[in-house]
């Protein structure tokens, strides 16, 4: 089969007569048609099927690999256990606390021979030289007032006592000759004062067994102090923060918002009318009982954004909410009258007020950021 293609001329450039003849000469020698059986097309369709066969395994290889080892079975062995190290820092705060009360109710009252009951806290109390008559002070009103982890399992407790001394009958007698009534009163004011002890608490933390796994905190199983307390100052006094409530305004008794207060309060401390008559929808309270008190007025209002004096007698639109502090003076059944000072949301409906919530404090203003004159270096360890 000869291919239909023309020659350069001879005078053309050598070199290009060259390739044509090579070229020409390789196109007219095709080789047979058919080779065993196979055309050229049915050779050109094996070779592809085969290079994709071959990317196939190329590419499930690592697939098939990966399924091989995910269905091997896993070796059956206990399950993974929340261990007493991984347990949060807060688990026997507050057994810490219980204790370091105990411990310094038994210290104030402790004298002379009192050893071993002060070494069930603090074991190295047992070696203490102790004076005194034993029950000569009592600690009363006991009450944590600071609690802080110090280390793992340590923690420092501040407790606050009020402690009473008993008098001793030389001081009685000094007191009645220095001024009857008032000598007496200023040796009791002088006997009775509230002190703070600090006092570092070690606990230990039960260890979670296998077969009981748990996320919670794990119980501590025991406690024990470090030292004898250490009689430490009272805490700082900090300034009030500001409240979103304006300045104390007499209750007037046209405003809606007096009434609206004085009504539910009536109720909720008295036992006046029915209580749920003063609450907003949904709002669930209910009444002291037995009524503490035989009367109750309403003396002053601080309302939430309210800077004038202007009288008010109208209520606004349904839905309206509004923050108020209500000063008011309760009478008890002795007939002394007590100031207390409640923190209320209300709410306008139906054109009046209505109680939404009784808030668990005043609400505060927007917090501005703390100076770095505000924080004296070392206040963090104070009690």
């Amino acid at each position: 089969m000869k291919a239909a293609w023309g020659r350069r001329s001879p005078k053309e450039t050598p070199a290009l007569a060259e390739a044509d003849e090579a070229y020409e000469d390789w196109a007219i020698d095709e080789g047979p048609p058919d080779m065993a059986g196979w055309s050229t097309g049915a050779q050109a369709n094996t070779a592809a099927v085969i290079r994709w066969a071959a990317w196939g395994l190329l590419l499930l290889g690592p697939l098939l690999g990966a399924a091989a080892l995910l269905s091997v079975p896993a070796k059956a062995g206990p399950a993974p256990t929340a261990s007493a190290a991984t347990a949060p820092s807060a688990a026997g705060a507050q057994g810490a606390a219980g204790y370091a009360e105990l411990f310094v109710a038994a210290y104030l009252e402790a004298g002379e021979g009192d050893q071993a009951a002060l070494a069930a806290y603090y074991p190295g109390a047992s070696g203490l030289r102790l004076e005194g008559a034993p029950g000569r002070m009592r600690g009363e009103q006991l009450a944590v007032v600071r609690l802080r982890q110090t280390g793992r399992g340590i923690w420092s407790v501040t407790v606050a006592a009020r402690v009473t001394a008993k008098a001793s009958p030389s001081s009685k007698a000094s007191a009645g000759n220095e001024g009857g009534a008032d000598g007496q009163g200023a040796a009791a004011a002088a006997a009775s004062t509230v002190r703070y002890f600090q006092v570092p608490v070690a606990t230990a933390t039960a260890a979670v067994t296998p077969a009981s796994p748990t996320t919670t905190p794990a119980p501590a199983s025991g406690y024990t102090a470090l030292a004898m307390p250490a009689e430490v100052g009272a805490p700082t006094q900090v300034k009030a923060p500001a409240l979103v409530y304006g300045p104390m305004r007499p209750a007037l008794p046209s405003d809606p918002r007096t009434q609206a207060v004085t009504e539910f309060l009536s109720a909720f401390l008295i036992g006046v009318g029915e209580l749920d008559r003063y609450l907003a929808p949904g709002t669930k309270l209910t009444a002291i009982t037995p009524a503490p008190y035989t009367g109750m007025a309403v003396d002053t209002l601080a309302i939430e954004g309210e800077k004038g004096s202007e009288p008010v007698t109208a209520v606004p639109g349904d839905g309206t909410r509004l923050r108020l502090l209500a000063a008011v003076r309760a009478t008890g059944h002795d007939g002394v009258r007590l100031p207390l000072t409640y923190a209320l949301t209300l709410t306008a409906r139906a054109g009046r007020w209505e109680i939404a919530s009784l808030d668990g404090a005043p609400a505060p203003a927007t917090p501005s950021p703390a100076t770095p004159s505000a924080i004296t270096p070392g206040q963090g360890d104070a009690p």
